[in-house]
């Protein structure tokens, strides 16, 4: 029966590293502090709220928590050391004069390596925090829950490198058989609350037992989410799921099924096997064509009845962008040096590794894809403007989205989607937040808060692309060409981390796995 119950799963998403374990996070100290006073001195803030930048600030903090937050003078004049906070007896300063401090970001759809992708926990984790993200939720625990809370514990101790970490564990996982009704869900949830899971994952199930499963979940106080699989959609819907409590979607699966007005099913071909995933896919690059048009009767009244039920979006757009654009997504500069053999192995075409569906795909599959994209995020752009909650994750380690590099991504599609770059940063922290039940003490730099800051030397709201580890091109006045940006320092419950240091620390782990198989990037199909 728990054969039967993992390959219900694996139609739905990643059945390669459920209950698989990969390499275990090293505990070694790879930050300073916390310190019983830090001070970063002189930077332009961008406190998550929506609050646009202010600066120079000086922003103190004593072991983990913001203490105080200070204007200190003017810009373009000399800081006014009359307003500057004193630094203790034992205090650090941290002088970020030029830079801005943003809250650390929050991965929704952070999947903590693979076995298949051969992706050890400390590569992960590193690459997260040397893009700023301190805090991730794993949705589906595919390690295993006893592995991931382990890690959570490790990561809320700092014994090891890691952001934040929020365990939902796949529903189902480790039942010794089916979950068949509504009694069973209940169990299950129950017993995944007295392990420590702080939610759900689900992929789908029957309607019975999807709204026993929901609300259980939500009367024990646990949070929930959902990818909502087209084997299970055409009888629960995200509609369905917001109405039973959950808190909120993946990907955009259920939304587009929710908005027919003119069949209760997706159009699918003669010959589709959802099992093929090039057919899986390319017919998903159809969904919101299919769907009704924005703006109209029913399309409002979905989103408005979304919105009225506190449904948080967490979109992913970055996870399929190769469907549009498989050229530049497969020729991402930070392939070569951050791109583990494996992991870049893994991404290759092949009818085995999911999210690699290369079987045949082109200029029809891709404008299909761009056309599918336009239509979603008129939704999700429209669903922030009228009050809604949209979040950002990433989803990597799939379809050619490396760790980290794959987040920021998501940041720039946000922007694409119409996102104002205050609001891309709002979605990546205090909105993170509150999703996961935590904004009274993460998503934002305000006294009180648990110190999760991000430091970098370049302002990201006129570049999101700074905030990439690899920086952003410039030409200088004397013609030469230069990397501005990557973040400097991530400072995650108050110890400072070197991001620049955590990535070369990848690039080293990369380039051992390099000398041991003797690797070298080629292009699928290119000798």
């Amino acid at each position: 029966m728990k054969k039967t119950l993992l390959l219900c799963l694996s139609f739905c998403f990643s059945i390669f590293i459920l209950y698989a374990q990969i390499a275990k996070a090293p505990e070694v100290k790879d930050g300073d502090g916390p310190y019983t006073q830090l001070i970063i001195r002189g930077v332009t803030l961008i406190n998550g709220t929506g609050a646009p930048p202010l600066g120079p600030m000086d922003i103190v903090i004593e072991n983990n928590r913001i203490v105080q937050i200070q204007g200190v003078g003017s810009p373009g004049l000399p800081i006014n050391q009359n307003r500057r906070p004193v630094l203790k007896a034992g205090g650090k300063e941290l002088n970020c004069e030029g830079m801005y401090a943003l809250p650390g970001l929050i991965d929704m759809h952070g999947h903590i390596g693979g076995t298949a992708q051969g992706t050890p926990a400390e590569y992960v984790f590193k690459l997260w925090m040397a893009h700023g993200i301190t805090t991730i939720r794993d949705p589906s625990a595919g390690n295993g829950l006893e592995w991931v809370l382990e890690h959570k514990r490790k990561s809320a101790a700092n014994t090891i490198t890691a952001p934040r970490i929020f365990a939902y564990t796949a529903f189902g996982q480790g039942n010794r058989s089916a979950i068949t009704n509504a009694e069973q869900a209940r169990n299950w949830v129950r017993e995944n609350a007295k392990k420590g899971a702080d939610g759900i994952k689900f992929f789908g199930a029957s309607p019975e037992v999807m709204d026993a499963a929901v609300r259980e979940n939500k009367l024990l106080g646990l949070r929930s989410t959902a990818h909502h699989a087209q084997t299970d959609v055409a009888r629960w819907n995200v509609l369905n799921s917001a109405r039973a409590g959950m808190t909120s979607m993946e990907h955009w699966y259920g939304l587009p099924e929710a908005l027919f007005t003119d069949k209760t099913l997706q159009n699918y071909p003669a010959d589709y096997n959802y099992n093929n995933e090039q057919h899986r896919f390319e017919e998903a690059g159809k969904l919101w064509k299919q769907a009704a048009p924005p703006y109209s009767e029913h399309w409002n009244k979905v989103m408005n009845e979304l919105i009225s039920l506190d449904f948080t979006l967490d979109p992913t757009f970055n996870i399929y962008e190769a469907n549009r654009d498989l050229h530049r997504a497969r020729r991402a500069e930070w392939h070569e040096d951050y791109t583990l053999p494996s992991l870049w192995k893994f991404y290759e075409p092949s009818y085995q590794s999911h999210g690699s569906y290369w079987h045949n795909w082109g200029t029809e599959q891709e404008v299909e894809w761009k056309n599918n994209y336009r239509l979603w995020m008129s939704f999700i752009n429209e669903y922030k403007n009228r009050g809604g909650r949209v979040t950002a994750g990433s989803d990597n380690g799939f379809i050619y989205q490396t760790y980290g590099f794959g987040y920021i991504r998501e940041l720039e599609l946000l922007r694409e989607a119409g996102f104002h770059p205050l609001e891309v940063i709002r979605s990546a922290t205090l909105y993170g937040a509150q999703a996961l039940g935590m904004e009274k003490e993460l998503g934002s730099i305000e006294v009180g808060k648990l110190a999760d800051i991000v430091i970098v030397n370049a302002n990201p709201l006129k570049n999101l692309q700074v905030l990439y580890g690899t920086g952003a091109i410039e030409l200088t006045k004397d013609n030469k060409i230069v990397r501005t940006g990557g973040v400097q320092f991530t400072i995650k419950d108050g110890i400072v981390y070197d991001a620049k240091k955590l990535l070369a620390d990848v690039k080293k782990i990369v380039d051992a796995e390099k000398a041991k198989t003797g690797w070298k990037l080629k292009q699928p199909g290119i000798e």
